[in-house]
């Protein structure tokens, strides 16, 4: 006995759409980000020529070292310190190998800082910049020396310091060694404010925890990118210690700024003109030739 497949014919429009489908290009999903504040899908080229920064509500993404660097100082004149520095295992920590490993991988760094120094319109600085993509910028022993080392040599040079912060804190992998970086750069601050230089610090998103417990808020001037979380404890810690629900926008920038613990919330693409600023009111001058 034959048995016979029926197969129903299509029709005209289901074989349009079947070719539709076919023909239709092939969008990679790196060519789009999606911004977390207003849901807007950016293409990756137009956000890579402002700066990082949503087109349609401003929204400031996160920033690695390196575009930070480029963002802030004249071309070329950047000059690396301590680049050699990595973090080690110290304490033997579960897994802390593998989590070091993959955030050299991931950021093409040795440590969560890149110190150094550098010309901004002409003007000398020392630079220290975090970077969001090295455990999220966490403090450990290797960050707190390269940070202090920094300040040590624009204290020895009579520089001025700029910090770009973005941290979850201090790197609890490390255990108490991390958190004695805290004094340790406080005391590398203090030296360099008995000196008489200017200490500017950029906060962005986030700065948290041990960070901002120490050099992040230790500057003569503060300034924040917009809408940066700035705090010592995240919202949702506080709100299950005392119960209580926080006022909108607590810990953003824009908050702390009203409370009067910065001093400015700058855009991004403002940022080295603002403080090439103040670094000229504060009697700081372009070398010469420069």
């Amino acid at each position: 006995m034959d048995f016979f497949t029926f197969i129903k014919p299509k029709n005209e429009l289901e074989s349009s759409m079947e070719n539709s489908k076919q023909n239709r290009p092939f969008v990679p999903d790196a060519m789009w980000i999606k911004c977390p504040r207003c849901n807007t899908m950016l293409l990756a080229t137009d956000m890579e020529e402002n700066l990082n920064v949503c087109t349609k509500c401003g929204h400031h993404f996160k920033m690695n070292a390196r575009d930070r660097i480029l963002l802030l100082t004249d071309e070329n004149s950047f000059e690396e310190f301590d680049k050699e520095l990595e973090s080690k295992n110290i304490l033997d920590f579960p897994n802390y190998d593998k989590k070091l490993s993959d955030a050299k991988s991931k950021s093409g760094e040795n440590e969560s800082v890149v110190t150094g120094r550098a010309l901004m319109d002409g003007i000398d600085v020392v630079l220290c910049v975090m970077n969001p993509d090295f455990i999220m910028g966490s403090m450990g022993t290797v960050t707190g020396e390269k940070i202090t080392r920094a300040f040590e040599y624009a204290t020895e040079n009579q520089l001025p310091v700029v910090v770009c912060t973005v941290s979850g804190g201090a790197r609890m992998q490390e255990g108490i060694m991390s958190l004695m970086q805290m004094a340790k750069t406080s005391g590398a601050v203090k030296r360099h404010s008995d000196a008489g230089l200017l200490y500017i610090t950029v906060l962005t998103d986030p700065t948290t925890g041990g960070v901002t417990a120490s050099f992040a808020m230790e500057g003569d001037v503060i300034l924040s990118e917009p809408n940066a979380l700035v705090a010592f404890a995240g919202p949702r810690v506080i709100e299950q210690t005392i119960r209580q629900k926080l006022p909108k926008d607590f810990q953003t920038a824009e908050f702390v700024l009203e409370k009067g613990f910065i001093d400015a919330v700058v855009k991004r693409k403002d940022l080295k003109k603002t403080i090439v600023k103040l670094l000229s009111l504060h009697n700081y001058e372009a070398k010469e030739g420069e």
